[in-house]
C-alpha cells in the first residue's frame, strides 16, 4: 500500500500508534482530574495509579530494546 510493505506498516503503527495512544490516555487522566476537581494531590495520585500501567508498558518496551543483542 502507498510503496510501504506490511512489515513498515506495523512497525510505525506500533512505535507511533501506540505512543499516540498512551499520550491520548493522559490526557484523559488529567481531563478525569480536573472534571472530577482532584486538586494538586489528587491528580498527582491518579497519575501515579493510572499511568503506573503505561510507565509499565513503556519500560518493557525499553528492556526489549536493550536487552535484544543478549536475548536474540
Amino acid at each position: 500500500m502507498f510503496g510501504y510493505s506490511e512489515e513498515q506498516i506495523a512497525w510505525f503503527g506500533l512505535t507511533f500508534g501506540v505512543g499516540a495512544f498512551m499520550l491520548y490516555m493522559v490526557f484523559i487522566i488529567l481531563q478525569l482530574a480536573r472534571e472530577s476537581r482532584a486538586g494538586r494531590l489528587g491528580t498527582f495520585i491518579l497519575l501515579l495509579g493510572l499511568g503506573f500501567g503505561l510507565l509499565g508498558f513503556a519500560a518493557k518496551g525499553l528492556i526489549k530494546f536493550f536487552l535484544s543483542g543478549i536475548v536474540e
